[in-house]
């Protein structure tokens, strides 16, 4: 055939021969890496979508319209951001028996739990901190003794779950506000020293008018017994002569908890 001076043009089509290529695929597939391609035909994780109707029905209702498992679901997501927190969630309740001990577990018994590590032992504790923070700040703005019940609320949340004894006491001014909140003594599973002097000589450090005395039963039954009862009597006349108070020692307990001067034993 005669040179001709038009360019011949060819009607190319992508090398389909070549290992790996995909002959149906759009061009802009062929161009994406292999692990690119995966990825994108991965499905949607179906929790995705679970957490966003959890926190709606936060939203709408509430702590108070979920169960207890997906209340600490919501609080799973920000230690697990990319995984299913519902079946963690449902063996921390059975492990533990409620929301409010899953929170207050030490975080070495929240590791034994097929699923918690580290991170979520430590988001656990920190939003039992925050937790109390926010209570011990709500109750120094007003006196002890006209907020029984938000002092029994803090002091249960502080240590009713302990699986030590703890002693602590709450230091009053003279208008019954708090000004030192201190733990003085950890004990064993069904005992505690405490230094009948040390109390006094902390009050008077510190310029305390009264104590409200604060210790733990970790069998769960917060019923006083007759060596409480002596140890509240001493540290009552120890404290006497410097004018000192105790206007209540409180009991906690997982089932509750006792107060003395309710219970006419001071």
């Amino acid at each position: 055939m005669p040179p001709t001076d038009r360019p011949v043009t060819r009607n190319r089509r992508p090398n389909t021969s070549a290992k790996g290529a995909d002959a149906d695929a759009p061009f802009e597939d062929l161009a994406r890496s292999p692990e690119q391609r995966s990825f994108l035909e991965q499905p949607v994780p179906l929790h995705v979508g679970h957490r966003e109707r959890l926190r709606e029905r936060f939203e709408r209702g509430g702590a108070d319209a979920m169960p207890d498992y997906e209340l600490l679901e919501l609080v799973l997501f920000r230690a697990i951001p990319r995984r299913d927190t519902k079946d963690l969630a449902k063996r921390l309740i059975a492990r533990f028996g409620s929301f409010a001990e899953v929170i207050n577990a030490p975080s070495e018994r929240i590791r034994e739990v097929k699923g918690a590590g580290d991170r979520v032992a430590s988001e656990l504790g920190l939003m039992r901190a925050v937790a109390l923070r926010l209570m011990r700040a709500e109750l120094v703005k007003r006196p002890a003794l006209s907020s029984t019940r938000e002092v029994i609320d803090y002091v249960r949340a502080a240590q009713a779950y302990e699986s030590r004894e703890l002693f602590r006491i709450l230091f009053l001014d003279k208008k019954n506000k708090i000004i030192a909140d201190e733990v003085q003594g950890r004990g064993t599973v069904d005992h505690t020293p405490v230094y009948v002097r040390e109390v006094v000589k902390r009050a008077l450090e510190i310029g305390a008018s009264a104590l409200i005395l604060v210790h733990n039963h970790p069998s769960g039954d917060p019923t006083p017994s007759r060596a409480d009862i002596d140890m509240t009597k001493l540290i009552a006349e120890a404290a006497r002569p410097f004018s000192i108070l105790i206007h209540d020692h409180i009991i906690v307990g997982r089932e509750g908890h006792a107060s003395f001067r309710a219970l006419r034993l001071l």
